[in-house]
């Protein structure tokens, strides 16, 4: 089982509230390619995936990418707390504040509520890690937006650091899939199913 540390993976520590930032980065907490469905994803496929080294790597992945849910929740909470409601019409955080006062809820920056349909788990390893390895560059390239759009350097710094990780789970996957690659013979490659033999 798991040991957690209670310490972030990279230090959160925002001085200025931005409700605008935090309606675009919480679309990394509950949005499409999200940290939230990231773990789901990789810790649901772990079960079905042969090759026990990647069923690890799955298991291991998934486990960082909620620590980057924690991280996403600690910077969208730090950008709205303590904000004043004449701060929260003029920023547009109106609208979630109905609904959810300052509480952090996986939604996209949309305002789409997560939902599974953002993530699949095949039971094919060859499907899931092409899946793993699209959702990964969904997220580098999501966390290539953010960084556009905000300027503040207490934001930046682990919003560049959770863009690295990507990189590397992409790099890890990539791994994994020649690992699983390798433990097919030429005739079952693409047909991980045994009742498909062509």
């Amino acid at each position: 089982m798991w040991n957690y540390e209670k310490m972030l993976q990279f230090p959160v520590n925002i001085k200025r509230p931005n409700a605008k930032a935090a309606q675009v980065i919480i679309s990394q907490y509950g949005g499409p390619d999200g940290e939230l469905g990231a773990s789901l994803r990789y810790l649901s496929q772990k079960f079905a995936m042969p090759n026990r080294r990647v069923a690890g790597l799955l298991n291991d992945i998934g486990t960082e990418e909620l620590a980057h849910l924690e991280m996403i929740g600690a910077i969208v909470h730090q950008l709205t707390r303590n904000l004043s409601i004449e701060e929260i019409k003029k920023c547009g955080f109106d609208t979630y504040f109905v609904d959810h006062t300052v509480g952090v809820f996986p939604q996209a920056a949309n305002g789409s509520a997560f939902t599974a349909a953002y993530l699949q788990s095949k039971g094919d390893p060859i499907t899931d890690l092409h899946e793993d390895m699209a959702a990964e560059q969904k997220a580098r390239t999501t966390y290539d937006n953010i960084l556009q759009l905000v300027d503040d350097p207490d934001v930046i710094a682990p919003i560049r650091f959770l863009r690295e990780r990507e990189i590397v789970h992409y790099q890890r996957f990539g791994e994994a899939l020649r690992m699983v690659q390798d433990d097919l013979n030429s005739r079952n490659f693409y047909a991980f199913n045994p009742a498909f033999r062509g």
